[in-house]
């Protein structure tokens, strides 16, 4: 007779994720836990704490672990389709949410608004993404496009594509970020460049661009803060 996969139930109960979840909250387990439950159950060979502490192990904790693939998951001994799928849902869900989060009509007051609206999904990019956020009169957020990815150059972001996209959505105001994969947010020659191409190209149009923020990782440099705009 084959052994059955190990459940969740044979952890012994005080550190079984689910009853723990029950009593003290999801907010007090591990990251490990929240993936034992979404498994939910682990292999002939080991417990699903100690699959799930395995995932973690291979892909370094969660940066990675959110832009993971199917395959890249199945090539965990103990992961088939079922598993990764669960896995990859439930990781989309939270990216989901925490857009519906920021999207609920954010309005910008500073820098550090345009950061925390924009960090979580801009810090890990593996390559340049040049955004734009559209704004009414009072500073909300009506519309956010990604311009462009790739390098920064001055001749590929062409103001053209960025207030295209103002006039459709009757924009007043534009703020526009690029991330740095280095995680240093500091601004180079071409992100100077670029600006000053902007903000000139805003003053012919009628709509101003109140800045241009460059995220790193969990850092930001505002070019108006440092008086290019």
């Amino acid at each position: 007779m084959e052994a059955k996969p190990l459940m969740i139930r044979d952890v012994p109960s005080g550190e079984r994720p689910r009853e723990r979840l029950l009593k003290e909250g999801a907010q007090v387990l591990s990251n490990q836990e929240l993936i034992a439950i979404i498994l939910g159950t682990g292999t002939r060979q080991e417990s699903v704490l100690q699959l799930s502490h395995r995932i973690l192990h291979h892909f370094h904790g969660l940066r990675l672990l959110k832009d993971s693939t199917v395959n890249e998951l199945k090539n965990i001994k103990g992961i088939g389709d079922t598993k990764a799928v669960q896995l990859l849902a439930a990781l989309e869900l939270g990216s989901r949410v925490h857009k519906l989060q920021n999207e609920d009509r954010f309005i910008v007051r500073s820098p550090e608004d345009v950061s925390r609206f924009m960090m979580e999904e801009m810090r890990f990019l593996t390559q340049e993404h040049f955004v734009a956020l559209y704004l009414n009169t009072k500073n909300h957020v009506i519309h956010k496009k990604t311009i462009f990815i790739g390098s920064l150059n001055a001749s590929i972001v062409h103001p053209r594509e960025i207030y295209k996209e103002a006039f459709r959505h009757s924009a007043a105001s534009i703020i526009c970020l690029h991330n740095h994969p280095s995680g240093d947010p500091a601004p180079s020659r071409e992100d100077i460049e670029v600006t000053k191409r902007l903000v000139e190209s805003g003053k012919v149009i009628g709509i101003e661009l109140l800045d241009h923020i460059i995220i790193g990782d969990q850092k930001f440099t505002s070019l108006k803060e440092k008086g290019y705009i």
